[in-house]
């Protein structure tokens, strides 16, 4: 079989004077003629940030792909990607998913590139800067930034996220004094890298890993361990010959591989997040992917990973017990071990030299540390086109439920509203949060695990069944409804829910309904129609995002970018 030439050629290839135009310029940051004698040109797209402590050490992380690079034959050159630091944007992170993903997909289409190494971990990096490059679909393989070690607090672990949600309760609550509080700090986040819980970070790392989309072991290891440096330069390795096998994104995101990161985000008790990051990737792949799947695919295991917010461990403790290719080892059959990986192995080849070490931190199907988890998909006539729960994050006793509505419009009548002492609640009581979805918020913001009302805390209540269009953090836990489809800004029921309504919620059935008649919902349907703000955004990311983006079972993305455009450019620059 004739080899392919190489995409680069086109541009350093060339004996004229646009040759000559892109040699000579790319040679001003130091590379010699002979670099450009034929081998491949493979992208470093680095999202390192001082911003973001997930992606603070992504230059040095670079470097070690770069010496792999170098050793297998190959150029690399190092290029920006956007960062998005989840605890430092706003409004929220997730409102520049896709401005990521059009970043990367362009800057790899437009540069005389052949492969290209993407360098993320902040919870929409990695979907970004994946669905970004599977849009291209030129050779491409992930390294992830791995988690902060485990975090200390007089005495013991605690972990990123959850604990903050915790002890902020405990606080609202009178057990926690506000200095007690603070002095946490310091202690949770010690080192550079992801939250170390099961947050949607460290749970899109291990589904990188799943999708076979990363070198075995890039989920678990810290972001401070010497191997994961190894990991960058044995990647930088296998980019290489990627190139040369031309092993593209669409070669490894088949239908299989989805169906194992669903597998393994439900043996990893995942973050509820990784559902619209993966529907997001499948439409731009065109793998038919609903949210169904992840609540029928998920039955199939139980839950084997015992960390935070699902479990008591932490990402250390995770990587020390055996990581991703220990549970797949574990998931025998029911994983898809006919899948091909980026390594060149099929994922059973790469399962069958997994093993636990520690049976604390990762379970078997015989022995599980939970029932089968995942997450649950709703039906009803609050959500038509679907809602979400995440079962090992719920208390088991609010699973069925039926309640009366506290309704907030949006998230500042909430914050307004919450602490006051005659706030009409009780523990039977739904809250429900409005306006936070994609279009409403807009981005569709981390909110959906509201805080508890003051009075209850001090009575004892740690959970309530609370409902909105938003998302929540995957360090978050409680009986959360998220992703009500469609939103309450884009005139879904959501919108017409008032105060006192009566809820039914029946997780085991998939049901959520809002027991108001008909006839009564019309009316209402009227009158917010007629009340109806017209928006406030008329310029800029912010109008093309709410005038373009999806709703939540589509995986929020653009609609104009589902699907994927060649590597092709036609026309030359000079």
């Amino acid at each position: 079989m004739a080899k392919k030439p190489l995409r680069s050629q086109k541009s350093y290839g060339k004996l004229d004077r646009d040759g000559f135009i892109h040699r000579s310029w790319i040679k001003a940051t130091g590379l010699p003629d002979h670099v450009f004698d034929g081998r491949p040109i493979i992208g470093i797209a680095n999202t390192w940030s001082e911003l973001v402590t997930c992606q603070v050490h992504l230059r040095e992380l670079a470097e070690f792909v770069k010496r792999g690079v170098w050793e297998a034959g190959g150029v690399p050159i190092e290029f920006p990607a956007m960062s998005l630091p989840e605890t430092q944007m706003r409004p929220t992170a997730m409102l520049f998913r896709n401005l990521l993903a059009m970043e990367v997909e362009e800057s790899i289409r437009a540069n005389p590139i052949d492969g290209v190494v993407l360098l993320g971990g902040c919870d929409k990096t990695t979907p970004g800067l994946l669905m970004g490059a599977a849009s291209v679909d030129l050779p491409a393989i992930f390294v992830s930034s791995g988690a902060m070690l485990n975090g200390k607090f007089e005495g013991r672990d605690i972990g990123s996220g959850t604990d903050v949600w915790r002890f902020s309760e405990m606080v609202r609550a009178g057990e926690m004094t506000l200095p007690e509080f603070l002095s946490a700090e310091s202690g949770m986040s010690r080192s550079a890298g992801v939250c170390n819980t099961m947050g949607t970070a460290s749970s899109m790392a291990c589904i990188v890993e799943a999708l076979g989309m990363s070198l075995p072991n890039n989920a678990a290891l810290p972001a401070v361990d010497a191997r994961r440096r190894v990991l960058a330069h044995m990647t930088g390795n296998r980019i290489v010959q990627m190139v040369k096998d031309d092993v593209k994104p669409s070669d490894i995101l088949t239908r299989a591989a989805f169906e194992n990161a669903i597998i393994m985000h439900a043996a990893t008790g995942g973050s509820t997040n990784a559902v619209v990051h993966l529907l997001a990737l499948a439409g731009r792949v065109g793998v038919p992917l609903t949210l169904e799947d992840f609540d029928n695919i998920g039955r199939e295991c139980p839950l084997l990973v015992n960390l935070m917010p699902s479990g008591k461990y932490l990402m250390e403790d995770f990587c020390y017990a055996g990581g991703v290719p220990a549970v797949m080892n574990e998931l025998g059959a029911v994983f898809r071990r006919e899948a091909i990986t980026v390594s060149g192995l099929t994922q059973g080849e790469l399962a069958d030299a997994g093993k636990v070490f520690n049976r604390d931190v990762i379970g078997s199907l015989q022995s599980p540390v939970g029932p089968s988890s995942g997450v649950w998909v709703l039906r009803g006539n609050l959500c038509p086109q679907g809602a979400i729960l995440k079962p090992s994050a719920a208390s088991p006793e609010l699973l069925t439920h039926r309640g009366r509505a506290v309704v907030f419009e949006d998230i500042e009548d909430y914050h307004a509203r919450i602490d006051d002492p005659d706030l009409e609640v009780d523990e039977t009581s739904i809250l429900v949060l409005k306006g936070c979805g994609p279009k409403g918020y807009p981005g569709m913001p981390e909110v959906g695990n509201m805080a508890l009302p003051p009075k209850l805390l001090q009575k004892g209540v740690r959970d309530m069944v609370r409902i909105s269009d938003a998302r929540m953090s995957g360090t978050a836990y409680g009986t959360v409804i998220l992703h009500v489809a469609p939103e309450a800004e884009a005139g879904g029921p959501l919108a017409l829910v008032r105060n006192g309504d009566e809820i039914a919620f029946d997780g085991p059935n998939r049901s959520l309904e809002l027991l108001v008649d008909d006839a009564e919902l019309a009316r209402r349907r009227e009158a917010w129609e007629a009340a109806r703000a017209p928006s406030k955004f008329d310029r800029g990311w912010y109008k093309l995002y709410i005038d373009t983006v999806m709703q939540a079972d589509r995986g929020a993305d653009l609609d104009f970018l589902v699907g994927k455009s060649s590597s092709e450019v036609t026309r030359e620059s000079h």
